[in-house]
C-alpha cells in the first residue's frame, strides 16, 4: 500500500520537502514567500515531531493551509462596518475623514517637518504644532498628545507619582477594559501607589477628604464601558478640583471618550440625549483640573492617540518624563490628530466621519436602506433598530435607526458578505443577519447592496 505526502497515516520518509509542499500551495495564497516557507516549514516540523511519538499528525497540507488561512485573515484590510456600532473596537474605531486620511498618507510617504523648523533648518519639537493647537480647541492652558489614552494616563501618574507617591482613587473606577487592561496594574508600573477610597457605588467627597492629606494626586476615571444603576453617588469634577486645589495636589481627571464640548453645539437640532452625562473636555478644564486625559479615536474622531491638556506647569512636567518618549506619536499620527483637531477649531466637526454618522437622520438612514434593498426580495427588509456609540464611549445609551434584515442561515449569510472582494461585516441575532447603514459610508452603499444580492442568490 502506497500513501501519497499528505495521509495522515504517513511514514517519516514520506513527509515533503519544504519547497516542495511550499510550491505546492503558492497559488492559494498571496502571501511572502519568505512567509510561506516558514510556516510549512513550522507545519513540517509539528508533523516529524508527531510521527516521532506515534501520534497521529494529520492532514499534513490542510493543516498547512488552514495556517496560511489563519495568516492571511489577520493582514490588514479595509472592511465595510455595517454593525450599526460606530466606534467599532475590533474595526479600527474611528474611521478619519477623507482628508485627513490623505494627508497622513503624504506625510507617511514622503519626508516631513516632523522635528524640523523648515524656516531655519534648526531642530524643533514634534509637538509645536499640537501644543498652540490643543489649547484653543480645548480652551486649556497647555496640552500634547502620545499613542493612547493608557499611555497618557501612565505618563500622568508617573510624572505626579511615580516614585511611590501615593494617588486616591475611588473603588468604583477600578476598571478593567478592552484586553484585561486594568487599572491598578497600570498605576503599579507608572510607581504610583493606589489608595482606595469609596465603596464601588457611592463614593463621596468626604471619602477623598479623609487621605486628601496622606495623598500626592487625586485621580478621576470615567467609568468608559459601563454604568451603575440605583444606588449610585460620585464626587464631582469640580467639588475634586477644589479639594486638590485646597490640599496642594494634582488633580488628573482621565474622561475617555474624548467629547470636546458636553453641549456638542455642531448638532444643532439633532438629539443629544444619547450623550447625556458624558464629561466634555471643555467642561473639565473649567472645572479646574491640572491635567485631563482622553482618547483620540473614541468621540473625539481622530487617530488613535491619548491627549494631555491642563496647567502649563503639569503638562509641561509630563512632557519632560522619560516615559513621554516611550509614548510618544510619530510624524503621520501627529498630522492625522493635528487635521481633526483644525475641524473643530474652524467649527467643521460633521465633517468627522463619527459625528456624521451619529447626527444622520433615522429618515436618511431609512432612504439609503431602502435603495439598498430596492431589488434584493421579500428575504430581506426593514427593520427599527438601534446603533451604538461604541468602543466604550457612552455605555447604555444608543441612537435610533434602521436595519436591513436578512432572513436566512444567519452563518451563512454572515460570512458570504464578510468573504467578498469588500468585506461586509454585519451583526447576527435572533436567526437573522442585520445591517445598519449609519456605521457605513453612504458611499459605500452600492457595494452593500452587491454584497448582500450576492449572498442571497
Amino acid at each position: 500500500m502506497t500513501h501519497s505526502f499528505y495521509d495522515c497515516g504517513m511514514e517519516m520518509r514520506e513527509l515533503p520537502s519544504v519547497d516542495a509542499l511550499a510550491m505546492d500551495l503558492t497559488a492559494e495564497t498571496d502571501l511572502p514567500w519568505p512567509l510561506v516557507l516558514a510556516v510549512v516549514r513550522r507545519t513540517i516540523d509539528e508533523a516529524r515531531a508527531a510521527i516521532q511519538t506515534s501520534t497521529d499528525p494529520g492532514d499534513l497540507r490542510e493543516n498547512t493551509r488552514q495556517q496560511l488561512a489563519d495568516i492571511s485573515a489577520a493582514r490588514p484590510t479595509t472592511v465595510i462596518n455595517a454593525t450599526g456600532v460606530l466606534l467599532h473596537t475590533n474595526l479600527g474605531r474611528a474611521p478619519v475623514a477623507a482628508s485627513t486620511a490623505t494627508v497622513a498618507a503624504e506625510i507617511a510617504g514622503s519626508a516631513s517637518n516632523v522635528e524640523l523648523d523648515i524656516r531655519t533648518g534648526k531642530r524643533s519639537k514634534r509637538h509645536d504644532y499640537l501644543r498652540a493647537l490643543l489649547p484653543v480647541v480645548t480652551t486649556a492652558e497647555a496640552g500634547f498628545a502620545v499613542n493612547n489614552n493608557a499611555g497618557a494616563l501612565l505618563l500622568a501618574l508617573a510624572s505626579v507619582a511615580g516614585n511611590g507617591g501615593r494617588i486616591a482613587v475611588s473603588r468604583g473606577e477600578l476598571i478593567e477594559i478592552g484586553g484585561s487592561f486594568r487599572l491598578p496594574s497600570l498605576m503599579k508600573a507608572s510607581g504610583a501607589e493606589l489608595v482606595e477610597v469609596g465603596t464601588t457605588n457611592r463614593t463621596r467627597l468626604s471619602d477623598y477628604e479623609a487621605v486628601a492629606d496622606d495623598v500626592d494626586g487625586i485621580l478621576k476615571v470615567h467609568p468608559s464601558n459601563y454604568r451603575i444603576d440605583g444606588f449610585q453617588e460620585d464626587a464631582s469634577y469640580k467639588d475634586l478640583s477644589k479639594l486638590a486645589k485646597a490640599r496642594g495636589v494634582p488633580f488628573i481627571a482621565d474622561i475617555g471618550s474624548g467629547l470636546m464640548d458636553e453641549t456638542a453645539p455642531w448638532l444643532g437640532e439633532s438629539e443629544t440625549g444619547w450623550l447625556r452625562s458624558e464629561p466634555g473636555v471643555k467642561q473639565t478644564v473649567a472645572a479646574g483640573a491640572n491635567l485631563v486625559l482622553f482618547s483620540g479615536d473614541k468621540l473625539l474622531g481622530g487617530p488613535q492617540a491619548g491627549i494631555v491638556v491642563g496647567t502649563s506647569d503639569d503638562v509641561e512636567r509630563a512632557m519632560k518624563h522619560p516615559i513621554a518618549r516611550a509614548v510618544r506619536l510619530d510624524g503621520q499620527a501627529i498630522a492625522s490628530l493635528a487635521s481633526t483637531l483644525e475641524m473643530y477649531a474652524d467649527a467643521r466637526v460633521l465633517e468627522i466621519p463619527f459625528w456624521r454618522m451619529a447626527s444622520a437622520s433615522v429618515d436618511e438612514i431609512r432612504e439609503r436602506s431602502a435603495r439598498v434593498i430596492a431589488t434584493l426580495g421579500e428575504a430581506v427588509s426593514l427593520v427599527d433598530a438601534e446603533s451604538v456609540p461604541g468602543a466604550g464611549s457612552v455605555p447604555g445609551k444608543s441612537i435610533p435607526t434602521i436595519a436591513i434584515r436578512i432572513q436566512g442561515n444567519a452563518d451563512t449569510i454572515w460570512e458570504s458578505l464578510a468573504n467578498c472582494a469588500m468585506p461586509v461585516i454585519a451583526t447576527r441575532r435572533e436567526g437573522a443577519v442585520y445591517l445598519d447603514l449609519r456605521s457605513v459610508n453612504p458611499h459605500d452603499d452600492g457595494k452593500v447592496a452587491a454584497a448582500v444580492a450576492s449572498a442571497i442568490s
